[in-house]
């Protein structure tokens, strides 16, 4: 488990959050105080987390006092840690947002230099502008009322019902709840049916944002590994079985990170051990509409069991900066939500609403150029790769934003605080992990476009190249496609 804020981490908790800070070069202060500060980006060490005394850290990472005493000096000089006489040292953020994105982070910069690849978002299709002039007609008809609607506008949650019936679901509007973004669905279900100490099963790797669901709801996650090739139903009906989970999160359509999809007899197995235990599950459709596989997709795991919710969102198939997504469900489950939700907030916004209906008045062609663009920009990534990272191992996904790449050695927090100084922003596999391991792995996203795209992985390459001197990589070795 990771620590908490205000919890205290032991050195050896620490040394192996920390992996392999220093492989193959020599320690020093510098080295230690980018592991530490790409942990507290990366979420596993919380602000207000307490620090191991310095003896005890210099002991555990086998490196002496001083080095350990110029570490937290630099980290202090650049506000990720603070300290006080006789109560030591702690883990913070900078001071303001500036200074963090300053450090690195998930978030955009606003260097126009900085090439972002922490993020897997695309930007807005040429169609939305067309949307919000017709969706400013319709606000006319709004303005009369109070501009509440904790269910959702019941145009945008027809529209919605429409799309789950048109995949064979049969879905009616009081099914549908709109909420701000999957995310926020997520968190409305998760305090919904799950109490603080209670386990939730999830993937291994998964998305980091439900992972942090999790953690600010305190409960305790249950992680399943993935495979090469997907998901172990086996392990993960045996796991269901021995834990008893009160919810289960997947993702079975374009898995974040690994871009798989989970095919209907697979389905139908997940949905029996589901059944079998008596188990809930959120099944996350972000990634539904970006399907690169090009055949009939299979149906909703909805369709062969009712113990599901299903969540989806406007973010990765039109635009992020919409926020808007729902839950599907029971109708008393939706009204069970709506009832709560009054405890977070009280309803999406109407505009916003509004364009999405617009949008899904006639989303196919916005959706078949996001599939386009999508597998053009794949192709590019994975020729770039070839030429400059060819020792990197990954499968090309059915779908998605991503690849999940291998990048042959435990390195990947190590890479990213090296990206940063080549002006590019990573993910590593740690981000995606419920433990801090995944040591080996980066997410790589194809959002961006193509030109933009061979650049940020020349930088990478660069970067990979200054974590990891040693021998040149075997030319036989070639990505897994």
């Amino acid at each position: 488990m990771l620590p908490t804020p205000g919890a205290h981490i032991h050195g050896h908790k620490l040394r192996d959050l920390l992996g392999g800070w220093h492989q193959g070069t020599r320690p020093s202060s510098q080295l230690l105080a980018d592991g530490i500060r790409q942990l507290v980006l990366d979420g596993r060490l919380p602000p207000g987390t307490r620090l191991p005394a310095e003896r005890e850290l210099a002991g555990s990472l086998d490196v002496s006092r001083t080095l350990v005493t110029r570490a937290l000096e630099r980290l202090r000089e650049g506000g990720f840690a603070a300290s006080r006489r006789g109560a030591g040292s702690w883990v913070k953020l900078p001071d303001s947002r500036r200074g963090a994105e300053a450090q690195g982070g998930w978030f955009p910069s606003s260097d126009p230099g900085v090439i972002n690849l922490a993020q897997a978002t695309p930007g807005a299709p040429p169609e939305l502008r067309g949307a919000v002039e017709r969706a400013q007609v319709r606000l006319a008809e709004q303005i009369g009322d109070h501009g509440y609607q904790p269910h959702g506008l019941p145009a945008l949650r027809a529209r919605v019902a429409e799309r789950y019936t048109a995949r064979g679901l049969p879905t009616n509007p009081e099914q549908i709840m709109i909420t701000n973004g999957a995310q926020h669905a997520f968190a409305l279900v998760l305090r919904a049916l799950v109490s603080p100490g209670e386990r939730v099963l999830i993937e291994h790797p998964t998305y980091p944002n439900a992972i942090e669901a999790l953690r600010a709801h305190g409960v305790t996650p249950v992680a399943v590994p993935m495979t090469d090739d997907g998901w172990d139903l086996d392990l993960l009906a045996a796991t269901l079985r021995q834990t008893s989970p009160r919810l289960a999160y997947l993702i079975p359509d374009f898995q974040n990170p690994t871009g798989v999809l989970l095919d209907a007899e697979g389905r139908e197995r997940l949905a029996r051990a589901l059944a079998r235990t008596c188990t809930n599950a959120v099944i996350d459709e972000t990634l539904l509409d970006i399907d690169l596989t090009g055949r009939q997709a299979p149906p909703p795991i909805a369709s062969f069991t009712d113990r599901v919710i299903t969540i989806g969102s406007a973010g990765k198939s039109f635009w992020g900066g919409l926020r808007l997504g729902w839950v599907r469900a029971g109708e008393e489950f939706i009204q069970r939500l709506v009832l709560g939700r009054a405890a977070t907030d009280l309803g999406s916004p109407v505009l916003e609403q509004l364009v999405l209906t617009e949008l899904l008045d006639d989303a196919e062609p916005v959706l078949a150029r996001r599939r386009a663009e999508a597998a053009e920009r794949l192709d590019v990534l994975v020729g770039a790769l070839r030429e400059h990272l060819p020792e990197w191992r990954f499968r090309v996904p059915d779908g998605g934003l991503s690849l999940w790449c291998d990048v042959g050695e435990p390195i990947a927090s190590r890479l990213a605080v090296a990206a940063e100084a080549h002006s590019v922003r990573l993910a590593p596999g740690a981000r995606f992990s419920v433990n801090g391991s995944l040591e080996r792995w980066i997410r790589v996203p194809y959002t961006l476009p193509g030109e933009r795209l061979v650049e940020a992985i020349q930088r990478l390459a660069a970067a990979a190249g200054s974590v990891r001197p040693g021998p040149a990589p075997n030319p036989l070795t070639v990505p897994i496609a």
